[in-house]
């Protein structure tokens, strides 16, 4: 009785994160992109947030500056996601890896993406702001096509009665996005110069 209200608690906290559970006597499951992409949507957006509220608070100085710097350059942390990127992607070409290794995998995919498109607009435009509408914006982009893979039925086993599902879902998705641009709009007129301002008092 009691494995089975942890299994069924187990059941539902890896339906919303994707993280598996570990429980008494159960069987090895098979990693499927769905699973996958969910560890990696989970991990993108966790460390998305976490990059934006470090960041503001070092360039407030309301903790120590733990930026790297060589000789005197800064070191985006985007370089960190592409190296990062870079191991992973030849991890999973080489090694093909399943179970705990796969899981583990995708949540440093989600990680290393993270990292790199949180700068996406000072790679894009070569400098730049940290706080430029064009990071968050592809943000958006990657997490929702994460999100599409991560939740909407696969393709391949798409029926005729989960069309209507499947196309509820584009609708919100995209719906979604649309509210997250023109709110971000918004607040980025009304805390975009106070941000810039914070960016270029703080230390290079």
């Amino acid at each position: 009785m009691v494995f089975r209200r942890r299994r069924r608690s187990c059941e539902v906290f890896r339906r919303i994160v994707g993280l598996a559970c570990v429980l008494p006597n159960a069987s090895s499951r098979v990693e499927t992109p769905d699973r996958l992409a969910r560890r990696a949507w989970f991990s993108f957006a966790l460390t998305f947030i976490f990059s934006r509220a470090l960041v503001f608070l070092i360039m407030s100085r309301r903790i120590p500056n733990l930026f790297l710097f060589l000789q005197g350059t800064h070191v985006h942390h985007l370089n960190y996601g592409i190296f990062l990127l870079a191991v992973v992607g030849g991890y999973t070409l080489f090694r093909r890896p399943e179970g705990r290794a796969a899981e583990i995998a995708a949540l440093a995919y989600g990680f290393a993406l993270a990292l790199t498109f949180d700068e996406f607009g000072m790679w894009l435009h070569l400098g730049g702001s940290y706080w430029q509408r064009a990071s968050v914006d592809a943000v958006i982009v990657v997490a929702a096509l994460i999100g599409l893979v991560a939740f909407a039925p696969s393709l391949e086993r798409l029926e005729s009665r989960h069309f209507w599902g499947f196309f509820i879902l584009v609708l919100a998705v995209v719906g979604f996005g649309v509210v997250l641009v023109v709110a971000g709009a918004h607040i980025g007129h009304l805390v975009g110069p106070r941000l810039r301002e914070l960016e270029l008092n703080s230390s290079p």
